[in-house]
């Protein structure tokens, strides 16, 4: 099976293609820096990888590594839409570009890279689509405008696409991960708050549970995941997650608006 992992360089992404290349998958590795994804591919082997290295914020060329990536290793059998940008500043104080690269990266990149894999998936009737949105898409969080507008538009279409494919042998894994204290992305967003007693109770997972949940997510064609677990709480009750956040979110500290890749 070949799997196809966007942002595949650091954190889950790399993570994620560690877990799957033990499971004894053929791997697509796409991130912007080709130093470091030689890196993770020498740390992979002896799966059989493809590097990719692409720039996914420039959307009208975010789908020009797909067909080298099929002609080395054959048709995508799953997408993981990965890769995101974080922003978390006030509002007010986003530099635009920024913002609109945060909405490339996270939002535009996914649904087009969705696009192209999706017809032939529908013409093999296999094919799963990964999209890992964020606990941001489910309890959106003061200070992350554009990632939070992000990362829940991302959401709505991997769920509705789901239901969109009932029956078509595509099949459509929606990912919501909370704090995962590990990665780089994580650190540098609860750096940007002042310290909380909420804050550091909230629940922390790791990189390497995550991507085993994953893995099993796409073995079993399970519908979602929700990491860490508590995370249920805020979709199913979500007035009450929206009212928490809104009194309980600590301040944002004074510092550079732009966050985590």
């Amino acid at each position: 099976m070949h799997i196809a992992v966007t942002g595949a360089s650091s954190g889950i992404g790399a993570s994620f293609a560690r877990e799957l290349a033990r499971a004894g998958y053929r791997l697509t590795l796409v991130a912007r820096r080709a130093d470091l994804l030689h890196a993770l591919a020498k740390d992979l082997a002896p799966a059989e990888t493809h590097i990719a290295p692409h720039d996914l914020s420039d959307v009208a060329h975010v789908t020009d590594w797909i067909e080298g990536a099929e002609r080395a290793l054959g048709p995508i059998d799953v997408l993981v839409n990965n890769a995101g940008v974080q922003i978390v500043a006030p509002t007010a104080e986003v530099d635009p570009e920024q913002a609109d690269r945060l909405l490339a990266v996270d939002l535009a990149a996914p649904l087009r890279l969705t696009r192209a894999v999706l017809p032939a998936m529908l013409a093999r009737r296999s094919g799963t689509i990964v999209d890992v949105a964020s606990m941001a898409a489910l309890a959106p969080t003061p200070g992350m405008a554009h990632y939070n507008a992000a990362k829940a538009g991302l959401a709505a279409a991997s769920e509705s696409l789901r239901g969109e494919l009932r029956g078509s042998g595509v099949h459509v894994v929606t990912v919501y991960p909370g704090i995962i204290a590990s990665t780089a992305m994580a650190s540098a967003a609860l750096e940007k708050y002042e310290p909380s007693r909420l804050l550091s109770a909230f629940p922390r997972g790791t990189e390497e549970e995550l991507a085993r949940r994953m893995r099993v997510a796409i073995e079993r064609r399970q519908d979602r995941v929700i990491y860490p677990s508590s995370g249920v709480l805020s979709r199913w009750f979500p007035t009450m997650t929206r009212w928490a956040l809104d009194r309980f979110t600590p301040p944002l500290r004074a510092l550079p608006a732009h966050g985590g890749v």
